[in-house]
This record gives structure tokens, C-alpha cells and sequence, in this order.
């Protein structure tokens, strides 16, 4: 192409390209690194041909394809199509945006219309994990209730309650169990409609409709599904638009005899800025909670993940330090265990105690000091002789609102946690809620010795 020349990329040139891409990709690579690391990514539509957007499925893989193949994709696809100009790699969501099943409303899902319903075409299903179902959740007496609950309401028949409410700490299998139970139920109901989303999604799209003045749609497409499942419903917290759709959703839906399941990180009476009525709905159901992972079941996920791999061998001291040393979530032992086993396969060394201290050396001091902001407000709450829920409450007499300010600033200090994501720990709280809380709090260090005293006590604490 000669210079200040540009050639146009036209519509279905970028597919064949990269049809072409991930061939040489597979040459050059190996069919074992291939299947591992580049066949999961996938093209995504993009509105200039020219910039390419390729997604992967997880953030650790991102992270890996764009540290060895950023610059590699780049060439690979402008030596096919020069007019190329930028190849952007993220991560797909989690949680599929709204999508239904069938297009037409119809009855409530009864054995008479199950027999006689048409399966859904392939693209109109919802896009579920396809590892996420109830054979591969590993399960013990945390969570056995949860998944119990999961299964009853999956199972074909009379709807025996509803809606069930999932809850417990991020990476405990939350997500997991939802993809279970929309897997379970559309096997046994083929032409049913179901949708997934998360809280967030459910705002962004009221919100949406309220701009585009075409709310019926939205509720229409919500309120004949037979099977809703909403997550993190924290998120809605002190959104009272949005809380007052979603309570009349809820109505809809229980008042019509269908399944709703609601998962959140704690449970109804403590998500601080939902409205009471709301928390009294999702109380009338059945309440499952997760808690926090023991180290049999921790042992349990590895063994159990450990015989998908293939010729991977994974001693039992190993396996051992991930399960006694990574506790934060199952979602995180998952990913300590997939560093292990990609970093062995692409050095081609072998798997021992030695190997994975070393290459999971940041992880394992990590989790050795890592505090969340559970723990922190209930720390705070014991030191000032208060009660959790005041950290999320709105009470802002002094005695409450300096400690709420002193687990922010604690929170800010001790954690990873955003800014946004602090203050959705404390009640919904805006950001700018928090920076102030910060900014009070290092103020106050140097001129109040109490202030000053009491962080340094709770410092201690945290941190030993």
C-alpha cells in the first residue's frame, strides 16, 4: 500500500480474515497452546471494520493473549487486511444482556404447554456458561442448602417457591448456581423463555427505555419470561426508579405462578438502601445462603478441576498450599490453579511446591494480608461497640458517622476495592461520599488523638 493510501475494510472482510488469522495462529502456536489460550477468543461485532475487537471469556486470559499476542494479532491481521488500524482485546461480560427465549407472549409454563412448545432456536437461548451446571458445582455443607434450593426450582412441575434468594461473598458460586438452575430448566422446557442479568443491566436497560419513551417493551420482555434470574441485586441500592419497576417486575412474576431467583451479597434484611416492601417480597420466598468456602471443599473444587486437565499432573502438596492458603473465593482458587498449570505448560516445567510458590508468589503474599471490607466494618462495629448494619446505615448522628467514615478510610487504606465499590459496601454510597470520608479521617489523625488511636488499634488488628 503506498503511502497516505488507504484501503477500505468492507463488511465481511474482517470474519474471513480472521478465519485466516486463527489457521497461522494455530501453525505457529501448537495445537495444545492454541486450544488453550487462543481458541476461546472470539470476534465481536464492531462499528468501524477497521477496529478489530476481539473478547475472551476471562480477565486472566485477557490479560495473558494481550502480554504474548497483542503485537503478533496486529501483524497477523494487517498482512491480510492492511486498512486494519487497531486490534482492541477485552473481556466478554459475565452476564448476558437481557435476551428471550421466545418472541411471542404465551401462557404460564404448565406440562400441557411443555409437551406441545417449540424448542428456541439456537441463537435466541440466552448465553449461559456452558461449565456452569449443577454436576460441576462441588458441594458440602456450606453450601448444600443453596444448592438444593437451586435444583427444586429447576425441576419441572408445580413451581414449589418462589422467588428463591441466593446470598454470599463474591466468587462463592453465586453465578455459578444461576447459570445451574436456566440450564436445568430450559433442558426440561425447550421453548420456555428465560433471562439472566445482572442488577446493573436491569438499571441500564429501565433507564434506556424511559430515554427511548418505550418502557412497554421493556416490561413486556421482562414480565413474560418464565423463568427470571437476576444478580447482584446490591447494586440497585438507593436507585429509587429503578427499585420501583423491579418491585412491580417481582409482583408480575410471583402473582403469575413463575420462577424469579435473585442472588446478592447478603441477604434481604441487610441490602441497606432497598426499599423495605421490596426486602419483604424477597423474604417470602426461600432464603439460601453460601458461606464462605471450608478447606474440604476447597480441596474438593481443586481435585474436581484438576481431572478436567489433561495431561496435567498436580502433586497433592500442591494442592494442599492452594487450598490452605488461597481462601478468598473459589473463583480465585480457580485462577491460582489455571496460573500453575499455564505457566508449567508454556515453560515446560514440572509442577512442584517450589514451581507454584514461585509463580504464584504475589497471590500467596496477598492472600496472607488481604482484609475485605466485611471484615473491616465488622471490625470497626466491635471497636465502637455498634452493630454491622450501622456501617450501611443512613443514620449520621456523630457517633455513628465517624466510625462509618474511620471503615471507609480503612477500607480505602487496606483493600483494592474503587472507589464506587467501597461505597456500595456502605449502603450505596456515591464515591465522593468516600473520598471525603478519607480526606476527614487523615485530617482528624493529625489533630484528634482519639481518632488517631482508634485507627492505629484497628490497623494493628487488620493487618496482623
Amino acid at each position: 500500500m503506498a503511502p497516505g493510501q488507504e484501503t477500505t475494510v468492507g463488511n465481511g472482510d474482517v470474519a474471513r480474515a480472521w478465519a485466516r488469522v486463527r489457521a497461522n495462529l494455530r501453525l505457529s502456536a501448537g495445537a495444545r497452546l492454541f486450544d488453550q489460550w487462543l481458541a476461546p477468543i472470539q470476534l465481536v461485532e464492531s462499528a468501524d471494520q477497521a477496529d478489530v475487537r476481539l473478547t475472551l471469556p476471562s480477565a486472566f486470559m485477557t490479560t495473558w493473549v494481550k502480554s504474548h499476542y497483542a503485537d503478533r494479532l496486529v501483524h497477523e491481521f494487517r498482512a491480510i487486511l492492511p486498512g486494519i488500524r487497531s486490534v482492541e482485546i477485552d473481556t466478554a461480560p459475565r452476564v448476558a444482556p437481557v435476551e428471550v427465549i421466545c418472541a411471542e407472549p404465551a401462557a404460564p409454563i404448565t406440562p400441557a404447554t411443555v409437551a406441545t412448545a417449540e424448542p428456541a432456536s439456537l441463537s435466541e437461548r440466552p448465553s449461559l456458561d456452558p461449565r456452569l451446571t449443577f454436576d460441576r458445582f462441588v458441594s458440602d455443607a456450606s453450601n448444600m442448602v443453596a444448592l438444593n434450593a437451586a435444583r427444586a426450582l429447576a425441576q419441572p412441575g408445580p413451581v414449589r417457591f418462589s422467588p428463591l434468594f441466593l446470598h454470599g461473598g463474591t466468587g462463592q458460586g453465586k453465578t455459578h448456581l444461576m447459570n445451574a438452575i436456566a440450564h436445568e430448566f430450559l433442558a426440561a422446557h425447550p421453548g420456555a423463555r428465560v433471562m439472566l442479568m445482572s442488577a446493573e443491566r436491569f438499571m441500564f436497560e429501565f433507564v434506556s427505555a424511559m430515554r427511548a419513551r418505550d418502557t412497554y417493551s421493556f416490561k413486556a420482555k421482562l414480565r413474560s419470561c418464565d423463568l427470571l434470574l437476576i444478580d447482584d441485586l446490591q447494586f440497585i441500592a438507593g436507585k429509587d426508579a429503578t427499585q420501583e419497576e423491579f418491585f412491580h417486575t417481582v409482583n408480575e412474576i410471583m402473582a403469575a405462578g413463575k420462577r424469579l431467583v435473585i442472588a446478592a451479597d447478603r441477604a434481604p434484611q441487610a441490602l441497606e438502601g432497598v426499599e423495605p416492601r421490596i426486602v419483604g417480597r424477597l423474604s417470602s420466598g426461600l432464603v439460601a445462603d453460601i458461606r464462605p468456602s471450608t478447606l474440604e471443599l476447597r480441596r474438593a473444587v481443586l481435585t474436581r478441576r484438576i481431572d478436567d486437565l489433561a495431561d496435567v499432573a498436580v502433586p497433592a502438596d500442591v494442592v494442599e498450599l492452594l487450598a490452605t492458603r488461597i481462601t478468598g473465593s473459589i473463583r480465585e482458587l480457580e485462577g491460582a490453579l489455571t496460573r500453575v498449570t499455564a505457566y508449567a505448560m508454556l515453560t515446560g516445567e514440572t509442577i512442584d511446591l517450589e514451581f507454584a510458590q514461585v509463580t504464584l508468589g504475589d497471590m500467596l503474599r496477598g492472600a496472607q494480608r488481604r482484609v475485605t471490607i466485611d471484615q473491616i466494618q465488622k471490625a470497626v462495629a466491635d471497636h465502637f461497640e455498634l452493630k454491622p448494619l450501622d456501617m450501611l446505615s443512613a443514620r449520621r448522628a456523630r457517633a455513628v458517622a465517624r466510625p462509618r467514615q474511620i471503615a471507609m478510610y480503612l477500607s480505602k487504606r487496606l483493600t483494592t476495592r474503587s472507589l464506587p465499590e467501597i461505597g456500595r459496601k456502605f449502603g450505596g454510597r456515591d464515591h465522593s461520599t468516600v473520598i471525603h470520608a478519607v480526606r476527614r479521617v487523615e485530617e482528624l489523625r493529625d489533630t484528634d488523638r482519639d481518632v488517631d488511636g482508634a485507627v492505629r488499634v484497628l490497623l494493628g488488628q487488620l493487618e496482623g
